[in-house]
């Protein structure tokens, strides 16, 4: 009950007045849709540095490394390789237009193996690169296809602050759920959860609305080890922000380790989960004799 109940007054502790807003994520969507079809015709290397910000940042093998470790600028186009094909199905952006963000289907060469998430960032020149990047074998096989509209998540309608506001109430909402996630991740996620959010847990498809949550939250560990966040992101008008971080857990008898990844939008109510998921750690390689 203690734990609920921090959580809770956490949430409420940032609450803010009502503000009318409304704004079009078509340009997240449609750079998105561009990013995925420059990787059918100049290749996945090209396609993710170009719209890539410098040090844009994926978690991949592992560790969240930079695209330009991961990703060869003059890597020639081969079109005998497996087409990656993916597409959002999910997508929002913050009030100040300046933030945003995509998810949906992955398909490698005609078979749906995944789900990506990608966080997006307006440039100067007004231009969108992707910041953030990660991906889940969560099941894409029935989710809408490539010629769909995404579903959108509402644009929150708060007083807009400041991104260094809602970095520094982020910090502290995640050390709750941090602390109450050590005990009982599955009341801890449901406290902070919004009824309209997703949650990618394992190759589960994913878990949308607050009906879908409880048996995809059985499914993880009873309890995480949280990191502080690693790296965050957040709106100009404070009202949207990413993070991820270090993972741990144990299952049974086996010590398990990955990579949190969430998505927070500040609401009347305080600050709400609206997307959470597991990157889990690839197996270690065998030892060598």
């Amino acid at each position: 009950m203690f734990r609920r109940t921090a959580l809770i007054a956490a949430a409420l502790l940032f609450a803010a007045p009502t503000h009318a807003q409304t704004v079009d994520p078509a340009p997240v969507i449609a750079a998105e849709r561009a990013f995925a079809a420059d990787a059918l015709t100049m290749g996945v290397d090209r396609s993710f540095l170009k719209w890539a910000m410098p040090g844009a940042v994926l978690i991949a093998g592992g560790s969240p490394r930079p695209v330009e470790e991961l990703f060869d600028a003059e890597a020639a186009f081969d079109p005998t390789a497996r087409p990656l094909v993916w597409w959002p199905n999910w997508a929002g952006i913050a009030a100040s237009g300046d933030l945003g963000f995509t998810t949906g289907g992955v398909e490698v060469n005609g078979r749906r193996t995944g789900h990506y998430f990608t966080i997006w960032q307006r440039q100067a020149d007004g231009t969108w690169r992707w910041v953030y990047d990660g991906g889940v074998p969560a099941s894409a096989a029935e989710v809408p296809g490539p010629d769909t509209e995404p579903s959108i998540l509402a644009t929150s309608t708060v007083t807009p602050t400041s991104a260094q506001a809602a970095l520094g109430e982020l910090r502290a909402v995640e050390a709750v759920l941090a602390a109450a996630a050590a005990g009982d991740q599955k009341a801890a996620h449901l406290s902070l959860l919004a009824p309209d959010g997703r949650i990618y847990v394992g190759d589960w498809p994913p878990a949308i609305g607050q009906e879908a949550f409880p048996a995809a939250l059985d499914a993880w560990p009873k309890s995480f080890d949280f990191s502080p966040p690693l790296s965050s992101g957040a709106s100009a008008a404070g009202d949207l922000g990413w993070t991820y971080g270090r993972a741990l857990w144990k299952d049974r008898d086996t010590n398990g380790s990955g990579y949190y990844v969430h998505l927070w939008q500040k609401r009347q109510t305080g600050w709400v989960l609206a997307f959470a998921q597991l990157i889990v750690d690839p197996p270690a390689p065998p030892a060598q004799r």
